[in-house]
């Protein structure tokens, strides 16, 4: 499992670089600046939880706890949710979708994350009471 969590981070990582560029260069003459700040706040969070998850996987590798597994599960499960609705809220209106049923995804990717912080918490302890 930490073979994928390393590979589903490296590409999130390289996502978020990519969708950084485009906000930056592209986007900001296409959105308006809430709706930008909003896209920025996607990125942001990709990034944070990317490293989240290398950090994962780097644990489960060489503790091969449940918990950790699970806290990444949790930080792909947030990326995907809570940046994808914030991607999706950003550009609704540029590539004509239907926003109303996305909002109440972002606060179940933020569950998500706050579960695997809590999760990658527990694994730490777990490791140390080890020791």
């Amino acid at each position: 499992m930490n073979r994928n969590f390393l590979i589903i981070a490296s590409l999130f990582g390289c996502t978020a670089v990519m969708l950084g560029a485009f906000g930056a260069h592209t986007l900001k003459e296409l959105i308006n600046e809430n709706s930008l700040r909003i896209y920025e706040k996607g990125v942001s969070y990709q990034f944070y939880h990317t490293f989240a998850l290398f950090i994962t996987a780097i644990l489960f590798e060489k503790y091969n706890l449940k918990c950790i597994k699970w806290a990444g599960y949790c930080f792909i499960a947030g990326i995907l949710l809570f940046s994808g609705s914030l991607y999706l809220l950003a550009m609704g209106d540029l590539i004509g979708i239907n926003k109303s049923f996305i909002g109440p995804i972002t606060p179940l990717g933020g569950a998500c994350f706050i579960t695997g912080w809590i999760c990658l918490m527990v694994g730490s302890i777990n490791i140390y009471k080890k020791k």
